[in-house]
């Protein structure tokens, strides 16, 4: 896949916040339906899909799948104690290849690429009434930036302030194949995902409804 995607043209882009971009439409159709056929295989195991149970015992309306390292609230692991025990599969190259050329082109910079290198993709799988609360994601034990790509339904992304859950906010609308960024000042900034927009997304790339996000990271660990 990597050497279909190094040549995409810019998309319209817009700067949400100091280093986090919203890159509409950055993946084509087809490369959208190649992700959603690879997502569902990693859903399937070594470690299937599940809805991670937060500390005080809620379970999270999103089902995930992790690469590279196994997330669970709120550590990472090389296997899965919360989902059977077993070792998750790796984080293939080319998906780590696709990540640097996103991050190249939200930042307009290709340099930034060279020194990205991932070791972990959470991707999670929601249907017509799943949402994601706003939080951090400060697991990670760097600072480098989230690469994040929209696959399915449109959903409403709140992209808040470092400080704290609640206002000032920005309301963003992701659809299937939008690229999202963020970095920098904005790397702990809080995040949601209010609300899914049943029937939005596009019948061609093979996702019978739902909306999946893959978001990259880079860990810091061993």
């Amino acid at each position: 896949m990597a050497a279909d995607v190094l040549d995409l043209p810019f998309a319209e882009s817009w700067e949400v916040a100091p280093g986090a971009v919203h890159m509409p439409r950055w993946l084509d159709l087809e490369q959208q339906a190649r992700l959603v056929a690879a997502c569902q295989e990693w859903a399937r195991g070594p470690v299937p899909a599940r809805a991670a149970k937060l500390p005080g015992g809620r379970q999270m309306s999103v089902s995930t799948v992790c690469l590279g390292w196994h997330w669970q609230p709120y550590r990472y692991s090389r296997t899965a104690e919360d989902a059977g025990g077993g070792r998750v599969a790796e984080l293939p190259g080319w998906l780590r290849e696709l990540s640097q050329t996103a991050l190249a082109d939200a930042y307009r910079d290709p340099a930034v690429a060279k020194a990205y290198a991932p070791d972990t993709a959470l991707i999670n799988f929601y249907d017509s009434s799943a949402k994601l609360g706003m939080h951090q994601d400060k697991d990670e034990r760097i600072n480098e930036p989230v690469v994040s790509f929209s696959l399915g339904d449109s959903c409403l992304f709140r992209f808040g302030n470092t400080e704290h859950r609640n206002r000032p906010w920005t309301d963003i609308e992701l659809a299937s194949g939008d690229l999202f960024v963020f970095g920098g000042a904005s790397r702990f900034a809080y995040h949601g995902v209010p609300k899914v927009y049943p029937g939005t997304g596009p019948v061609e790339i093979g996702l019978d409804g739902g909306r999946v996000n893959i978001t990259l990271r880079m860990t810091g660990l061993g």
